[in-house]
């Protein structure tokens, strides 16, 4: 007979995953909202930790991060991405990007930034994303821009690589 301790023992010795959601937020001339953390050096997508261990879905944890990080609140569109990301020092992160839709020059005047985090925002044209978002977070973001211009299937990445 299995016992409560027994079960407990088992999910303490199961892998470790993160997870995290943002929303891909653009303007009418299809620039990328980037947002400014002060906690680490370059740019980054409204977004962040999914709080999985209260039950928070990755749905809500998009739209719960962007109201935090920018005071818009909005449900999340499609979901454009998922991308596996492999890590060193940390386990490895599983990330979904929502479509965040456009905003128009209302909505960008009613941003208000979160300032125990962020520093700035700015809207980036696609040409320049990899040089604000390198790496996975970069290629993840084209992915998703791609699925929006030609109304794909939700992009399966890893590392910011299409597979499949």
């Amino acid at each position: 007979m299995t016992t409560t301790q027994d079960f407990a023992t088992y999910i303490a010795g199961l892998p470790r995953v993160l997870a995290g959601a943002a929303a891909l937020f653009r303007d009418a001339e299809g620039r990328v909202l980037l947002v400014e953390p002060n906690y680490r050096e370059g740019w980054a997508l409204p977004g962040g930790t999914i709080e999985s261990d209260d039950g928070e879905t990755p749905r809500q944890g998009a739209r719960r991060e962007t109201s935090e990080e920018i005071g818009l609140d909005r449900e999340p569109g499609r979901l454009l991405a998922v991308d596996w990301v492999g890590g060193t020092g940390r386990p490895p992160l599983v990330a979904y990007l929502y479509d965040g839709g456009v905003l128009g020059e209302d909505d960008l005047k009613a941003i208000r930034l979160q300032e125990e985090e962020l520093l700035s925002w700015r809207l980036v044209a696609r040409a320049e994303l990899t040089a604000h978002l390198p790496g996975a977070l970069g290629r993840r973001c084209l992915a998703a821009l791609d699925v929006l211009a030609d109304g794909g299937a939700t992009a399966e990445l890893e590392n910011g690589y299409r597979v499949g």
